[in-house]
């Protein structure tokens, strides 16, 4: 068909016709080439004579054909991930087997100067194609860098039991929101999604050591509980001891001064009372006196007819003998009946 087109022979008006047909041909499918197909997980970035120009959004575009132009398309809603302190995936000549630590990654010093292996991946997508491209060499080896820069440094100032334990998610967000600093400063047009901690544990060459010491940590705490258990028992108790004995002391105070209040009171009302009627006074007294002193002690009673008496050595206790006191009852039957004598015999008398 191309040599239909040239001439091989005379008629240079035919051949000037075909000449031009075959430039036009060509002329078309090179414009034709201008168009380009962008996916909907992709964007379109038009570099011109090799310097970015312009973005393209998802669907059918055109660009003026190379050498002017060319697209590279770039998927930018793909989650890309970033293994840090250890290796997944495939084994390779380049990456290590799977599942194996890097331990020059992985190994950190903890804000308390202990050393921890951590293990985490970073997970990120593009967000700005044209920066992605254009403004960093490797964008997954710097994301790795500021992101194993960014561990080291919130691990740096935390100590090694919270980063087992309850801070992970506090590290996470640190370490995300530094790397996403790092980055922005760059200009790499990329979005850090998440960080996620894979492993946080002691050196496997002491973590025999670091268990023992997590045990006696825990012995340490379980006997601080009990004795604040115990002090929250005996302190409480001694304070209710301690108050009672003080309500007990004011109520004795109380009581002695209410006594000699009374004490005060009667006795002024006897000196009253004296000043008005000395003998009356003095002789009530003297009977209210011996009252009392009969009352409480025993009392033997001898007829004064009777002779030749036998004396009685009363050796019992005077003591005992007041607690062995006649019940109320028998008190007041004898107090109606003959005066009671006690078991004696005149000398001389027939047994």
């Amino acid at each position: 068909m191309v040599r239909r087109l040239i001439p091989t022979g005379g008629g240079g008006g035919t051949g000037g016709k075909g000449l031009a047909v075959l430039v036009l041909i060509l002329v078309a499918i090179w414009a034709a080439s201008g168009f380009y197909r962008v996916q909907p997980d992709e964007e379109g970035v038009v570099l011109r004579f090799g310097a970015f120009n312009r973005t393209a959004p998802p669907g059918l575009n055109y660009h003026i054909p190379w050498p002017v132009e060319s697209v590279e398309t770039p998927r930018v809603t793909t989650e890309n991930l970033v293994f840090i302190g250890f290796r997944s995936g495939e084994a390779s000549p380049v990456r290590a087997p799977i599942g194996r630590d890097v331990i020059e990654e992985s190994l950190m010093l903890t804000g308390d100067e202990n050393i921890i292996d951590i293990d985490f991946v970073v997970r990120w997508r593009i967000r700005d194609a044209g920066d992605f491209l254009f403004n960093t060499r490797n964008p997954e080896n710097t994301i790795k860098s500021a992101a194993e820069s960014m561990m080291r440094e919130v691990i740096g100032r935390t100590p090694i039991q919270p980063a087992l334990t309850e801070a992970r998610g506090q590290i996470e967000d640190q370490v995300r929101a530094g790397t996403q600093a790092i980055m922005d400063q760059y200009q790499a047009g990329v979005a850090i999604t998440q960080v996620q901690l894979q492993k946080v544990d002691p050196p496997a060459a002491v973590i025999e050591a670091f268990r023992d010491v997590q045990r006696a940590a825990a012995d340490r705490e379980r006997q601080r509980n009990e004795a604040e258990a115990y002090r929250n028992d005996i302190i409480p108790r001694a304070r209710g001891e301690a108050e009672r004995m003080i309500q007990e002391a004011q109520g004795y105070r109380d009581s002695q001064e209410a006594r000699a209040r009374g004490e005060a009171q009667r006795f002024t009302s006897v000196l009253s009372s004296y000043s008005a009627a000395p003998e009356i006074t003095r002789r009530r007294i003297y009977i209210e006196t011996m009252e009392d002193i009969l009352r409480r002690n025993p009392k033997i009673v001898v007829d004064d007819r009777l002779q030749g008496l036998v004396p009685l050595l009363n050796l019992t206790d005077p003591a005992r003998a007041g607690a062995r006191a006649v019940p109320p009852a028998a008190a007041a039957a004898g107090a109606n009946a003959a005066p009671a004598y006690p078991t004696a015999r005149p000398q001389g008398a027939p047994r």
